[in-house]
């Protein structure tokens, strides 16, 4: 039974997208069927998850043909909690995007366009997370990027349209990099299963195996905006519609990620760059957030702070240890739905304000306490309060890293983990800074300190500068609140759920320290 539901998380959302073409013009039949499939899948991840969790892993051979020479299809914990967390994401935001769309009559995002490359998207997003050779994993990162290449460039605006030329270019490059990647691979052990990939790598001298090694990073590392290769990323986000926004900030860099954790436990155990990774996650922690402190625009300072707390999880990935699996995958939940809920209460700033600046935006607090709230929430437990999850994760990670140099882990020198730790607790405090400061300017700031600059109300006026009024012309729908409040309320599930949520990370990451455990599940009877 759970091996019939694994190729629905995938086949729902591209017979979605068909029949949202087919509908034409039909905007509430799209709409729904779009909530629709998401739901379906939203409830069939979490069957999986279960299942999976209670009787083991999940393997399909599509068209009944054996791996390695057919498609194969695999949904262990790590799948399964990432089918889970996305889908709830994709969901929320759609409703949220609905909401958006009736009240602006679709202007920024037409749900003849919207609905179809959405539902697409997510198919990308599911196909990539459940991929069980690099090639069907190759096709899930393009599926996805084909879809956010349109829903980047709605409107048509010259902003957004100079940013999807940067996002396209940037991307592409990446693809060039994982197809000569495969492709080398491919010609060096005669496979592109990834099961069948991490025997036969094993087998290569290990200068070519840090060769392809690297190569594979490269352009995970692009798609997850590791730094120095984060440089499009604040650019490009910001100018999108905000559910697009929110998607893109909240999952598609943690798309790279996952393929990092596959490359790190699967494929390339034998060729160790821990200490890469380590650099690499400390020197994007705080780059990242460094870019953060200059900027006044609340969705350039939230794309700088992805940036930064991406580095978080290289740091867990570089440490080599189930602790620091463990923790970077309840990390990468939290940061998922945390950093979306903030775009999405972006959105609502910006429709209640007027604007996203804090040289525009003032007594936000008094006009509208549930947008403080909403607000407030998610962007302390980014900055890492207690008890938040974000506190949590970011406690556990440093736990892995002083653990890992007690115990004498094969993760890289003492004394740059320490470093790291210091550079993650340093990015903490910088990120809860930046936020407190926007969230200072923007809500507890009065409207008569702005100087030059005045706020528009929602269902009041817009006091120009000469005396005359202007009436607000956009509301705040309630649906779009509500997305918002139930992904805030999400967020703080993480930290009352902490316990469990831990386990369940933990008894993932137990399955990834043995890479011959994801071997045994698609070859039962030995690789071939």
């Amino acid at each position: 039974m759970t091996a019939v539901l694994v190729p629905l998380v995938v086949l729902l959302p591209l017979l979605g997208a068909a029949t949202a073409l087919i509908l034409g013009r039909h905007r509430r039949a799209q709409m729904a069927v779009g909530i629709a499939v998401l739901a379906a899948v939203t409830v069939i991840a979490a069957v999986l998850l279960v299942a999976v969790d209670t009787t083991g892993p999940a393997v399909v051979y599509l068209g009944a043909w054996d791996a390695p020479w057919g498609i194969t299809l695999v949904v262990d914990r790590l799948s399964a909690i990432m089918l889970v967390i996305s889908a709830v994401m994709l969901l929320v935001v759609l409703v949220y995007s609905v909401g958006q769309g009736v009240a602006d009559q679709h202007r920024e995002t037409p749900v003849s366009i919207f609905h179809p490359s959405y539902l697409i998207l997510s198919a990308g997003v599911f196909n990539a997370f459940i991929a069980g050779d690099l090639f069907n994993l190759y096709v899930g990162f393009e599926i996805l990027l084909a879809a956010s290449y349109v829903l980047l460039t709605l409107g048509g605006t010259g902003e957004r349209i100079r940013s999807g030329v940067t996002y396209i270019i940037t991307s592409l490059v990446s693809s060039l990099f994982f197809l000569s990647a495969i492709a080398l691979i491919y010609g060096a052990t005669g496979t592109a299963n990834i099961a069948q990939l991490s025997v036969r790598l094993a087998e290569l001298p290990q200068d070519v195996q840090l060769i392809l090694h690297l190569l594979l990073l490269m352009a995970f590392g692009i798609k997850a905006a590791v730094f120095p290769l984060s440089f499009w990323l604040p650019d490009s986000y910001p100018t999108a519609p905000a559910p697009v926004t929110a998607v893109f900030a909240g999952l598609l860099t943690k798309v790279g990620v996952y393929a990092i954790i596959r490359t790190e436990t699967v494929l390339f155990v034998e060729s160790d760059v821990s200490t890469l990774l380590l650099v690499i996650g400390g020197l994007t922690m705080l780059i990242g957030i460094l870019g953060a402190l200059t900027q006044a625009d609340i969705k350039r300072l939230l794309s700088f702070t992805l940036v930064s707390h991406i580095g978080y999880m290289i740091f867990g990935i570089g440490l080599s240890s189930v602790i620091g699996l463990t923790a970077t995958i309840y990390y990468v939940v939290h940061h998922i739905t945390v950093q979306t809920a903030l775009f999405l209460t972006t959105g609502l700033i910006e429709r209640f304000g007027g604007a996203t600046s804090i040289t525009r935006l003032a007594g936000l607090l008094k006009a509208s306490p549930l947008l403080a709230v909403l607000f407030f929430i998610p962007a302390m437990n980014l900055g890492g309060i207690p008890p938040f999850s974000g506190f949590l994760g970011k406690a556990g990670l440093f736990l892995a890293g002083a653990q890992g140099t007690a115990a004498d882990a094969p993760s890289g020198p003492d004394w740059l983990i320490w470093v790291v730790i210091a550079a993650g607790a340093a990015t903490s405090l910088i990120t809860l800074y930046a936020l407190t400061r926007f969230w200072n300017m923007a809500f507890w700031r009065g409207r008569e300190e702005l100087e030059g600059y005045e706020s528009v109300l929602l269902g009041s006026v817009l006091e120009a500068p000469e005396g005359a009024t202007v009436t607000a012309t956009r509301t705040t729908p309630v649906l779009m609140v509500v997305a918002t409040a139930s992904l805030v309320a999400v967020t703080v599930c993480l930290t009352v759920f902490a316990g469990p949520l831990f386990d369940l990370a933990g008894r993932a990451a137990e399955g990834l320290s043995d890479p011959s455990v994801y071997v045994s599940i698609v070859f039962p009877e030995g690789v071939r």
